[in-house]
């Protein structure tokens, strides 16, 4: 069974702590990133998500927000929790970021 709760690192080095999932399949954590497009100095930020709780294989679909607190971004995460052939638990997630822009006519570069 694939439990989102505890510490996880990515490939590139970005780690992220889910607390908790409550009956309805709510968590919260935080995401600290170790890749940024922004100058600014990387920060833990908060994250807020929710896991489809009625997934009877125990491999559950999930999906978060990361409130970035050191830019104006948004990113939001998309995935399942798999569990491998040697028991190991591993995430796989996709993700789109958006970036604040200063007018309408740039909202074409403003989702990554």
């Amino acid at each position: 069974q694939c439990v989102l709760t505890g510490h996880w690192i990515n490939d590139l080095g970005s780690n992220m702590t889910i607390a908790a999932v409550n009956g309805k399949g709510d968590f919260s954590g935080s995401y600290h990133t170790a890749v940024t497009a922004t100058s600014n100095e990387i920060q833990v930020s908060p994250l807020q998500g929710s896991q489809h709780r009625l997934n009877q294989k125990g491999q559950p679909t999930f999906g978060f927000t990361v409130n970035w607190s050191f830019s104006d971004s948004v990113t939001v995460f998309t995935g399942q929790c798999f569990v491998d052939e040697n028991g190991k638990e591993i995430l796989k997630t996709m993700w789109l970021l958006r970036s604040r822009v200063d007018n309408i006519k740039n909202d074409w570069k403003a989702t990554r």
